[in-house]
């Protein structure tokens, strides 16, 4: 009865997504925000009317790891250009791991002595979170950057951030857990080190490996049908295959995938099928990320704004503190790259246009129930999310239009 009443909601989820979309474009408020206040309305009008579906937050983890992520994953790696990713490799790598790396500790810091409860919320759970924060996802602003006319190599810089950043994150987050999970004494940091190596590597091996033998397949049968089949094994097998049976990076290997029949694409597919693979992909993409959205608008509760509202805030200025001092020392570092180039200009909208979106939801959505913890950290994550779509996205136009003047009268 259970994976029928998840069936049902599913549904009326969907429909609901469907029917929220040009609400959201009259409004002219991002889509992902009116699908989380429309989830956490609706549910909790149906829990207030005394109806309770039996569905928890922990009843979706499978789904959206197993089947929302995945998508979500290929579908931004397929866009990538290949070529223009090596030209910019480089400053995208500063961007999104040291870059990361140090968010991840800087929010760290703060959140643990600002919270100042070691018992409940010692050193690792700290760190844990930093690494679920440290997931960029500028989505919900792209289409605002290309409007305004943003350069495409600052949009790329962006969109390469935020796809490396989620694979480092979602590994630092596996290898925290594991370790706040371990038995006192067995931690050690070349363990740590060699794990990260094994499941980042490991997860790019078998990215490679799938990518030889279902590109094979891709270059070999024509066919838009089969094409497409060849590209979904390749994301969803790719994914269990290095998740749940090598126990390495799912979501390296789906990166590499991703990017490689992006390439096959461009290169062996007809016009007519260019655009019929990317309007699948994308329509697959935006739904994987609209049911994300919804499930968090109907997974958050007003007990977590009730008992986590200090935590929330503490996680906001985190996040906004650590990218700020980040971006202090890694952009110069990126300035010196010969090509590449970033004013104060591409500097405010990197730090502004770097929202916590679907990735950050799911790993929140995936916090083992043994952590003590776990509330917070969710808490946290859903604050900061929360905080990206209301405040980040929904300010940016008037950011986009205050720097173009500044520019202006610069010149």
């Amino acid at each position: 009865m259970q994976i029928v009443n998840i069936l049902i909601m599913f549904l009326i989820m969907l429909m609901l997504a469907a029917l929220l979309r040009p609400l959201a474009s009259r409004l002219h408020l991002p889509y992902s925000l009116v699908l989380v206040f429309a989830g956490f309305i609706g549910s909790e009008v149906i829990t207030s009317l005394g109806y309770d579906t039996g569905l928890r937050w922990q009843h979706f983890q499978l789904l959206v790891f197993y089947i929302f992520l995945p998508v979500l994953i290929f579908e931004a790696a397929l866009h990538i250009d290949a070529k223009r990713l090596c030209k910019k490799l480089l400053p995208i790598l500063l961007l999104s791991t040291p870059l990361m790396l140090l968010a991840t500790a800087v929010s760290a810091v703060f959140l643990y002595y600002g919270i100042g409860y070691p018992n409940h919320y010692p050193v690792l759970a700290a760190l844990l979170t930093g690494a679920l924060l440290s997931a960029t996802d500028p989505a919900a602003v792209i289409s605002l950057l290309k409007k305004a006319g943003v350069s495409e190599d600052l949009i790329l810089l962006m969109e390469g951030e935020s796809l490396f950043n989620d694979a480092s994150a979602i590994m630092m987050f596996g290898l925290i857990s594991s370790l706040l999970l371990m038995p006192e004494g067995d931690f050690s940091f070349s363990y740590a080190a060699l794990s990260f190596a094994k499941i980042f590597f490991g997860g790019i091996a078998v990215g490679g490996a799938v990518l030889v033998i279902l590109g094979g397949c891709f270059y070999l049968v024509k066919d838009s049908f089969s094409r497409m089949v060849f590209m979904l094994s390749g994301a969803y097998a790719g994914y269990v295959i290095a998740e749940s049976v090598l126990h390495v990076s799912g979501v390296m290997c789906v990166l590499v995938t991703g990017v490689g029949f992006g390439e096959l694409i461009r290169r062996y597919s007809r016009d007519e099928q260019k655009i019929r693979l990317s309007n699948h992909w994308l329509f697959a993409g935006e739904l994987s990320s609209a049911m994300i959205f919804l499930l968090l608008g109907v997974t958050v509760t007003l007990a977590m704004f009730q008992q986590q509202w200090l935590a929330m805030l503490l996680g906001i200025a985190a996040v906004l503190i650590a990218r700020g001092v980040g971006l202090v020392i890694i952009g110069p570092l990126i300035n010196v790259i010969p090509g590449t180039r970033l004013n104060w200009k591409d500097h405010c909208i990197i730090y502004w246009g770097g929202l916590r979106g679907a990735v950050t939801i799911a790993l929140a959505l995936s916090l083992p129930l043994e952590l003590d913890a776990w509330f917070t950290i969710q808490s946290i994550a859903y604050g900061v999310v929360m905080f990206s779509l209301c405040v980040q996205a929904t300010s940016t136009p008037w950011l986009l239009t205050k720097l173009a003047r500044k520019e202006k009268e610069g010149k």
